[in-house]
Parts: structure tokens; sequence; C-alpha cells
């Protein structure tokens, strides 16, 4: 953690932005009758997954504020895989594409868990 100097370098920002961003890619080819329901809610929940990563790296000089921004985290992501079941579900993308991002989501998922595990290893010290 020593080296790393903004959330921009944590894998697990750089792994949820460009999973935020597929899904931003793809939903833009979902039927124009779930703009305002699956395809908001896909892309504010992977959104989500970013943002709170960030304001958990802000939120590191208080432990327990660094958790609960990384347990939002953590929601948010879980959110975004019950939405690419209604995806699978729906058939509005390819099964590759689903497994693709799952995967994505499950790594996601692991390195939050292991952060909120062990803040410690990611917060600041106090004086």
């Amino acid at each position: 953690m020593a080296s790393i100097k903004s959330y921009k370098e944590l894998r697990v920002f750089q792994a949820a932005m460009d999973a935020a961003m597929l899904i931003f890619e793809l939903t833009e080819a979902f039927p124009v009758r779930e703009k305002y329901s699956m395809v908001d809610q896909i892309r504010r929940s992977s959104r989500s997954v970013c943002t709170n990563i960030a304001e958990a790296w802000r939120k590191r000089r208080y432990e327990a504020h660094f958790v609960s921004k990384l347990s939002d985290a953590e929601t948010e992501a879980e959110e975004t895989c019950v939405w690419l079941e209604f995806t699978r579900r729906c058939k509005y993308l390819a099964e590759p594409q689903v497994k693709e991002l799952e995967q994505a989501y499950d790594k996601i998922l692991g390195q939050l868990v292991q952060m909120i595990t062990k803040p410690g290893d990611w917060t600041i010290p106090s004086p």
C-alpha cells in the first residue's frame, strides 16, 4: 500500500472501471423500453462500485469509514451481478458477455472482501 498514491492505482478500482465501461457500451444496444429501468440501474450500480472505492480511499484515515465505503462498493457490485442475471434471462446480452462480466465482478468482490478483512493494510495509521 505504501507505494499507492491514488485510488486510480488500485487494481480493484481499475477492474471496476473497466467493467462499468463495458456495461455502458453493451447496454447501448438494449431495447428502448429498458432505458429507464434496467439500463439506468445496471449503469448506476456498476458506477457506484467505482465511486465507493474512491470514497473509501479518501476515508482511509478512519478504519470504520473505510470499511463502510468498501462495504457499500461490495453491495453495489453484487447488485450489478443481479442485473447481469436479468440481462441473461431477458436475452439482452450473449452468454459469453454475461460470463465475462460475472467473472470480472467475482474478482472485484474478492478484492473488496480482502480489503475489508484486512483494513489495516490500507488505512493510514493514527499518529
